[in-house]
């Protein structure tokens, strides 16, 4: 036993050498690749809070993505001049603009979108499958379409032009968006912020796994299984799929505050469908209900379409298979990319990594009828 928990330590030890020394050998390729890494890990975040709300509560979400929207323009609004500036009364208080410190904005993200998760989760307790899956891509297009014309009569998000010059995180008095020189070696700025969206998503899976683990995700395990069992055995399913969809949402509003941080500058494009349908992908592929699945399926994802633009042998190989027939390279991209996809789920349907059958929070209780019933209802849940 003690050799198995030495072993644990020392390969959990490696690996997290191994994920803060990655960018820093990525840098002597490129600040491109540290920049996929990073996004990589945002994708992390939110695969994760999808996870929770379709893998372990079994509710489809198709407006995922509006969470992340609106903790990025939370951000962007409260770290850049474009309230002061279209507003007499705020520029005569902060001439400078707003510059609210991280510590306040990542609750305020946070909480935000955990509202906005319950303002989505109220009105569609009663629906399931197609019907949920239509209300929520409605709501996801709302945000996005509000966001892209709530510049007028009074200009707050700018419209479809965007947010610019965000003034990005700083932490202790130093700002991430500075290199950091030692001797002759250069940190780059976008090194420090994947060292904070790193621990951002090491905080993130410690909070699922606990969840996870407790009383409350095991409801949500009973209630993903048999919904009616669930419900006869005393689990308030109403107050449990509320609490899915904020938490879940909570996870994209933290993701989209970084998100904001990080590029410094937002429009309603970067928060369309496609977006939600790429999370929900990561989800599926990598494994629904398994945290290292989704993991997985997240790095996967993300890292694969931005590698394939830069591997140029791929524009070689289709003008030899295509008699020297031009193809766009960013279509042939997708197209590989979609392949991929397609081959994962035909030769790996339940995803990449699939949660175990065991520890679904089901068991075979027998009530002299034979029915399975959730064994998380002898805890009063």
């Amino acid at each position: 036993m003690l050799m198995n928990k030495q072993s644990h330590l020392l390969g959990f030890l490696i690996a997290a050498a191994a994920l803060l020394a990655l960018p820093l050998g990525l840098q002597v390729v490129g600040d491109a690749w540290v920049r996929i890494a990073a996004f990589a890990l945002l994708y992390v975040m939110l695969a994760l809070g999808l996870n929770i709300v379709v893998g372990l509560a079994g509710l489809l979400d198709l407006g995922y993505i509006a969470f992340y929207a609106v903790g990025a323009y939370m951000f962007a609004l409260l770290s850049s001049n474009q309230l002061t500036s279209n507003f007499d009364a705020l520029g005569a208080m902060f001439p400078n603009g707003f510059d609210v410190s991280i510590w306040l904005v990542i609750p305020l993200g946070a909480g935000l979108a955990a509202l906005f998760g319950i303002l989505l989760g109220t009105p569609v307790l009663k629906l399931r499958g197609d019907y949920l899956a239509i209300v929520t891509l409605g709501f996801g297009e709302i945000i996005r379409i509000f966001m892209n014309n709530l510049n007028a009569p009074v200009n707050i998000t700018n419209g479809p032009q965007g947010v610019s010059g965000i003034h990005g995180v700083r932490m202790f008095g130093w700002h991430f968006n500075r290199n950091i020189n030692i001797g002759n070696y250069t940190i780059n700025s976008v090194t420090e912020y994947y060292w904070l969206f790193l621990a951002l998503v090491t905080l993130t899976v410690i909070v699922c796994y606990r969840l996870q683990d407790s009383r409350i995700g095991r409801a949500w395990m009973a209630m993903r299984e048999d919904e009616i069992a669930a419900k006869a055995m005393g689990i308030n399913t109403r107050n449990m799929k509320l609490l899915a969809f904020s938490m879940g949402a909570t996870f994209g509003g933290v993701a989209g505050v970084m998100f904001a941080a990080f590029q410094g500058f937002v429009s309603p494009e970067s928060f369309s469908l496609m977006e939600s349908v790429n999370v929900l992908a990561m989800v599926v592929i990598g494994g629904m209900g398994n945290i290292p699945g989704v993991i997985l399926g997240a790095i996967l994802l993300s890292v694969l379409p931005e590698a394939l633009r830069y591997m140029g042998f791929i524009s070689d190989w289709q003008q030899q298979m295509f008699n020297h027939v031009y193809i766009d390279s960013g279509i042939l991209r997708q197209l590989i990319y979609s392949m991929a996809m397609i081959l994962v789920m035909l030769i790996r349907p339940k995803g990449l990594w699939p949660a175990p059958e065991h520890g679904k929070g089901i068991a075979a209780l027998n009530m002299g009828n034979g029915t399975a019933v959730p064994a998380v209802a002898k805890e009063g849940v």
